[in-house]
């Protein structure tokens, strides 16, 4: 065997120019399929962990009766004395924090503009509006006690030409209904750097909300955070009861998670179709070198080499051209993917609805990646030179020794 690659290292050598554009040619579609890999996984991990922070929490407490999609404010669906329940929550050593949340429909209305929010009653004290606290970009923050004041994000203020200090009309639907309005002055703009959350979501008190939505004392869920996410399902079985439902962030962002797996078996199918176009460069090399060493490869079979080891020298070749292409392009991939994760790459307001997507995607490199598009690429180049190596070895001494006349 090691005499079999040190004919092969040597054949390699004889044309140094080919076979290093051969390795480049496997080396950029190796890291084209590198950095997309670890984009689509830095796009996926991004958006769950921002959709965590800002709307799912690890784990959601809710009566047993709530439809998220219909946002419904009646009573029986709704969690009563949530402030209690947050607090018996809260208590438990594996939970971060755990606060109530108050999910409503309504309108805000704007001189002669008008457009659909999601309005949420929130702690504005808990640590867990710490994404909206830390995210202001101008006016105040809410207080508790608010009455009249809201959180507009930056992206729904610019759309729709406001600022800190304006006062805006928002219609919100009651428990009973009916809709309330009622004149509001825009105490802060936000930014989380997720303009899709940014444009469609308003901020009150918990307690102004609670009065608004006719919600007393009530609230649509309580919104928790654990201090080791690997522990949600055991922390949900924990607070599964019959009065209340338990949802964990899988739950909660379905399309993500099945966008993530769509996502992840379409990646393979890249990996054949870059890898097997950047394969055919290794081919048309090897079918090059059979060529050339027609009467070589003749001398070989008539000093006894059988065919399957005339094959063998060639798979030696591609596996050394698949070996040093794979390097160069995972350290090429990886340098590439570094920079992105670093400094991130911007895509500003490009929303994929019931996925929150920031203005900036930065790319995750994992182990796995690394190693299944390395095995991938190999086994895929090695395919490749099962043709030239077939064709060395099917050829008569006689007719190899004469050039292949």
């Amino acid at each position: 065997m090691i005499q079999l690659y040190k004919m092969a290292w040597r054949d390699l050598g004889r044309n140094r120019r080919r076979t290093f554009f051969s390795m480049l040619a496997l080396a950029f579609g190796v890291a084209l399929l590198l950095f997309m890999a670890s984009f689509i996984a830095g796009e996926m991990r991004g958006s769950l962990q921002t959709s965590i922070k800002l709307q799912s929490g690890h784990l959601q407490v809710r009566a047993a009766s709530y439809d998220e999609d219909k946002t419904s404010l009646a009573w029986e669906d709704l969690v009563e004395n949530p402030d209690a329940l947050a607090a018996q929550i809260a208590s438990r050593s594996d939970v971060q924090v755990a606060t109530p949340r108050l999910y409503a429909t309504g309108i805000v209305v704007a001189r002669d503009t008008s457009t659909g929010v999601r309005v949420m009653g929130i702690d504005p004290a808990s640590a867990a509006s710490a994404p909206f606290r830390d995210g202001m970009v101008g006016g105040d923050y809410l207080a508790a006690d608010d009455r009249g004041g809201l959180l507009m994000g930056q992206t729904l203020a610019n759309k729709l030409r406001l600022a800190s200090g304006d006062t805006v009309r928002l219609l919100v639907n009651t428990s009973n209904g009916d809709v309330d309005q009622q004149d509001f002055v825009i105490r802060g703009i936000y930014s989380t750097g997720t303009p899709g959350y940014d444009e469609n979501t308003i901020f009150l008190p918990l307690s102004k909300a609670q009065t608004i939505a006719r919600a007393e004392n009530h609230a649509s869920a309580i919104f928790i955070l654990l201090k080791d996410q690997d522990q949600v399902e055991s922390v949900a079985a924990v607070l599964q009861g019959p009065a209340y439902q338990v949802k964990t962030y899988l739950e909660l962002n379905p399309l993500l998670v099945e966008f993530e797996q769509y996502a992840n078996a379409m990646m393979y199918v890249f990996y054949l179709i870059v890898l097997g176009i950047t394969a055919t460069v290794i081919v048309n090399t090897l079918i090059m070198s059979v060529f050339e060493r027609t009467r070589e490869i003749g001398i070989l079979s008539a000093m006894g080499m059988r065919g399957g080891r005339i094959m063998a020298m060639f798979f030696a070749e591609s596996s050394l051209l698949a070996v040093g292409g794979i390097v160069m392009g995972m350290v090429l991939g990886s340098l590439v993917s570094a920079y992105v994760q670093r400094y991130g790459f911007f895509v500003g307001d490009f929303g994929i609805t019931g996925i929150l997507v920031g203005e900036r995607i930065y790319t995750y490199l994992t182990l796995n990646d690394i190693v299944a598009l390395s095995i991938v690429a190999f086994i895929v180049t090695l395919l490749g030179a099962l043709y030239p190596a077939w064709l060395a070895a099917k050829m008569e001494p006689v007719e190899a020794l004469h050039g292949g006349k």
